[in-house]
């Protein structure tokens, strides 16, 4: 436990880390101030001068994964003419599935305080859900002028598809559900196919690239 008085590196990011632990392995009746700081190895009172109260850290907690999802799905269009789609796809909305977890975006949906700062940070432009919708615009659009994606295909339609869908398993899923990954893959093997791209059949079932 750090002693009183020294600062903590990343300490933001390492309660974070911790709330993911005591999630994965409690659930969310477990996760309280003293079991997220007892878990970081820190003091009690860590929590508190960092975040307003619990439900300020849980709406952040999510903001921040969501952010780094979208960081990550700004590269997308970089990888065009790499890979398959379907494998680039299904990399970004698997990434955006697990950056929160269906169990921490349920917890922030069962706490109205979290869940009204929450939808305030993405009204105002937080990076989200709409973010990563456009990153994968622009990924089937160079895709599409390399010739991978059928020129007729409705690049938005697919991104909205993809990112709607995902959006839904996450927000609606709960601890102990079946694991949505897979209904994700076919989705997006479903759409990669219906947009005419090159190599598409089955293309979203095996290794994926990872989304760093």
């Amino acid at each position: 436990m750090s002693p009183r008085g020294v600062a903590m590196p990343d300490v933001r990011e390492r309660l974070f880390a911790a709330a993911e632990r005591v999630l994965a392995r409690e659930g969310p009746g477990a996760l309280t101030s003293r079991a997220i700081t007892a878990e970081a190895g820190c003091a009690k009172g860590v929590l508190h001068a960092h975040f307003a109260g619990l439900d300020e850290f849980v709406a952040d907690l999510v903001l921040d994964r969501f952010a780094h999802t979208a960081r990550s799905a700004e590269e997308l269009a970089g990888r065009a003419g790499a890979g398959t789609v379907a494998g680039n796809l299904c990399g970004v909305a698997l990434a955006l599935l697990d950056s929160a977890g269906p169990t921490i975006a349920g917890l922030a949906m069962t706490r109205p305080a979290a869940s009204l700062r929450l939808r305030r940070a993405l009204e105002s432009g937080a990076p989200g859900f709409s973010a990563v919708q456009e990153s994968i615009t622009r990924y089937l659009d160079a895709e599409q002028r390399l010739g991978r994606v059928a020129s007729g295909a409705d690049t938005s339609a697919v991104a909205l598809a993809a990112v709607g869908t995902t959006h839904h398993l996450l927000m609606t899923g709960w601890s102990g559900a079946a694991d949505p990954r897979e209904q994700v893959r076919g989705l997006i093997a479903m759409l990669a196919s219906a947009a005419g791209a090159a190599g598409s059949a089955g293309s979203a079932s095996g290794e994926l690239p990872a989304v760093e």
